[in-house]
């Protein structure tokens, strides 16, 4: 046992930008699951403080969607201060569902999106489980996406990446993102959870397509 406690520290002495990651990955969530607006500038230190991990870990689906997160985390913070419009109460987004249409859309650019990226990222990179890792990546650009305009089915999209990811960090062996990802499949139940209440005291419908 005490082997095993050692080599768990001597792991994480050795990995700390991925123990800081997983960290602030946890707070990001718990704070959005709270609809706490915070959870924007700590997504904002999560996605930076990633991209050195998985540039390390040769996961350049991971990296580019991490690029991305740098820019949503800001696009987020200003939707859910300034974005609202015809869908605020008191001054503040309230959580609605996606049209037909807007879902429809999504899906389809998310299934054209994974199979153009992992095309890519299989033929001219040596990145590993291509086509896995760009399943994860495109689909969270479309929860993310979802996130920063407070629909509920991002929760979801969420789910899948979070049972998919976690499979893919065991195999690469980066533990403590393995970690929590297994951490957010339950925090996506409780998510939906809690944003289905939060969304029936306020009843409000998806409006036109922004």
């Amino acid at each position: 046992m005490s082997d095993f406690l050692i080599n768990v520290a001597n792991y994480f002495i050795s990995s700390p930008w991925e123990l800081i990651g997983a960290a602030s990955g946890l707070l990001c969530v718990w704070l959005i699951i709270r609809e706490n607006i915070w959870n924007w500038p700590v997504g904002l230190a999560y996605a930076l403080v990633s991209l050195l991990v998985f540039y390390k870990a040769r996961l350049y689906s991971d990296l580019v969607l991490h690029v991305f997160y740098v820019f949503m985390n800001g696009y987020g913070w200003y939707y859910w201060l300034r974005g609202a419009g015809a869908r605020s109460s008191g001054g503040r987004l309230v959580v609605a569902r996606l049209s037909m249409r807007s879902a429809s859309l999504l899906g389809t650019a998310t299934v054209i999106g994974i199979i153009a990226m992992g095309w890519l990222f299989d033929y001219y990179t040596d990145a590993d489980l291509a086509y896995w890792d760009s399943t994860t990546t495109v689909m969270s650009f479309a929860a993310m996406w979802m996130a920063a305009h407070k629909y509920i089915e991002n929760w979801i999209v969420w789910l899948v990446i979070d049972v998919l990811a976690t499979g893919i960090y065991i195999f690469k062996g980066i533990w403590p993102y393995a970690v929590l990802y297994g951490l957010y499949i339950p925090m996506a139940v409780w998510g939906w959870m809690a944003w289905s209440r939060s969304m029936s005291s306020s009843m409000v419908k998806d409006p036109a397509p922004s």
